[in-house]
């Protein structure tokens, strides 16, 4: 199982720790840029979830070519 975590600063350099101490646990840093990503991923993905269940409206994908 993967997680991702958002942690307080203050409290980051303990829980890494603590994490990294378990044998059965990996700890990979991201990058600002890949934080970033993963965030923006995220949001994408809830909303064509909300899109699916009729909770938000989509655009035309001819609305959003003809913008390009």
């Amino acid at each position: 199982m993967r997680l991702l975590l958002d942690i307080n600063d203050k409290k980051a350099a303990f829980l890494l720790e603590l994490l990294q101490s378990y044998p059965h646990v990996k700890v990979k840093s991201l990058t600002p840029a890949k934080a970033v990503f993963m965030e923006e991923l995220s949001e994408a993905v809830e909303f064509v979830n909300d899109v699916k269940r009729g909770k938000k409206k989509a655009r035309p994908i001819k609305d959003l070519l003809n913008e390009i």
